[in-house]
């Protein structure tokens, strides 16, 4: 089964996030901030990565979507740019601002708010990996 790597500083949503996927037999590990989640990208060459927006920052999400989908061929992550990431996150829901998957600006597949059902949850992490195995 996939490997996930999900990167969120809040212990109880990693946790609400983890039974679930576990229960449908996803590999799941978990990394409480940026460095360490690009860290275990590296080690785990993960299948699917969620990710938080706001944890030391407010954009640190944002900023790591930004490293982790550098085309440079110099670039230390560009071997991972095509790992398939869903934004899963609160800022939908605590501010006015919307975002949306933006090849240049905010190079995530999917977003989901985190108060999302966990069968919702299971579908698009099913739905990215499967679009992500028939591109390559």
């Amino acid at each position: 089964m996939a490997t996930i790597l999900m990167i969120d500083d809040d212990p109880d949503i990693v946790m609400a996030t983890r039974i679930p996927l576990e229960a449908k037999g996803f590999e799941f590990h978990a990394a409480s901030d940026g460095s360490e989640g690009l860290e275990k990208v590296k080690a785990l060459k993960p299948d699917l990565i969620i990710l938080d927006v706001m944890m030391e920052t407010a954009t640190d999400g944002f900023q790591l979507s930004l490293k982790l989908r550098d085309r440079s061929p110099d670039s230390e992550y560009y071997a991972f740019r095509h790992i398939p990431i869903l934004m899963l996150t609160a800022v939908h829901t605590t501010t006015p601002l919307r975002f949306q998957p933006d090849e240049d600006y905010l190079p995530v597949d999917a977003f989901l708010d985190k108060s999302t059902d966990p069968d919702r949850l299971i579908a698009k992490v099913e739905e990215l990996l499967a679009s992500s195995q028939s591109v390559h």
